[in-house]
């Protein structure tokens, strides 16, 4: 609460400075994201994604496997989700709804497996692999979107065709683009936190985060560790693909990549990776992300403001956490230097 407070503090002095408005600033912000039932669906839409990345990230970084490239995963969760998509017509039933989501999963599983597999047989960095891959993961979406996949009735724009209705994730009210993603996201919550408090397994991932040598030596498995930390991951994020090319954008495009997996890791921290915590924190960063637009089209403010209280929250948040674990003492030089 307090790194938000400085964040919103900052965010005043920001708006002063651009010659805007301050109160309505943080009305457009904080407000308009809430202000109607439409505008709350719309806030769930953008947090559906960023709870469930944050969700795999969270096991990730419990037991200190950093796995930076959840956009990678979203991004190949969505291509196979959408390849998945592509092959409905007419005459498919509704069972390609579960397909579409599970081809999400897998594709996110197998994408973050790559990550995983480097690092346990050749002993490489996960941060920079994973971070890697999202770059490939991009490429591998622009190849099939300016290529194989590409709509020939698109007038040459770089996109699939959209997607038949029977493929469309059913939604939970009429009238709102809220879906069924947001009670997965939600149910994701609650079996995280039943792993994480309430099994063994769970525990053993979290021991060999905090000390491995302990880990060890109870017989825990830093191998199975590594491999379960990075599947759930990538398939969490791999699910949020599929439901965003299943859902609101109905077709794959270049535009897939919206920076979700990137966000996710900021989610999870502020939600000090417990899932009460991330439902909370992903709900403030969908208004991040809503206040943000609605800045750049009603206050004509640059659409990055929403990167910038993005990283003032994670950055306000890591100094709070460091001056409530230090004092900072001014001690003179000696010599009096």
């Amino acid at each position: 609460m307090l790194a938000l407070a400085v964040t919103v503090l900052i965010g005043v002095a920001l708006f002063v400075a651009l010659g805007k408005d301050p109160v309505r600033g943080l009305q457009v912000f904080f407000w308009e994201p809430i202000k109607t039932p439409y505008a709350v669906g719309e806030l769930m839409v953008k947090a559906t994604p960023l709870l469930l990345i944050a969700l795999g990230l969270a096991v990730c970084f419990r037991s200190n496997v950093w796995n930076i490239g959840a956009e990678g995963q979203f991004v190949i969760g969505a291509v196979v989700a959408g390849g998945v998509a592509l092959l409905a017509d007419k005459t498919t039933g509704p069972w390609i709804v579960p397909a579409i989501l599970l081809a999400g999963v897998l594709g996110g599983m197998v994408w973050a497996g790559l990550t995983a597999l480097l690092r346990d047989k050749f002993n490489a960095n996960e941060i920079l692999v994973s971070l890697m891959l999202v770059y490939v993961a991009t490429l591998v979406l622009g190849y099939l979107v300016y290529g194989p996949w590409k709509d020939p009735m698109g007038y040459n724009f770089p996109q699939t065709k959209t997607f038949e209705k029977v493929t469309q994730i059913p939604r939970l009210m009429q009238g709102s683009r809220v879906s069924i993603g947001l009670l997965l996201a939600l149910a994701g919550a609650a079996a995280l936190w039943v792993f994480l408090f309430r099994t063994r397994a769970g525990f053993a991932q979290q021991v060999g985060g905090l000390a491995p040598a302990a880990a060890r030596y109870a017989g825990f498995s830093s191998r199975k560790a590594l491999w379960t930390a990075l599947l759930i991951s990538g398939g969490a994020a791999g699910l949020a693909g599929a439901l965003e090319v299943a859902g609101p954008i109905g077709q794959l495009t270049p535009y897939v990549p919206a920076g979700y997996g990137f966000a996710a890791i900021i989610v999870a921290f502020v939600g000090r990776l417990h899932p009460v915590g991330m439902i909370l924190s992903a709900i403030l960063m969908s208004m991040f992300y809503i206040g943000g637009e609605l800045a750049q089209s009603r206050m004509g403010l640059p659409k990055s403001l929403t990167g910038v209280f993005q990283g003032l929250l994670l950055f306000t948040l890591l100094a709070c956490d460091t001056l409530i674990a230090y004092r900072i003492r001014w001690v003179a030089a000696k010599g009096g230097k």
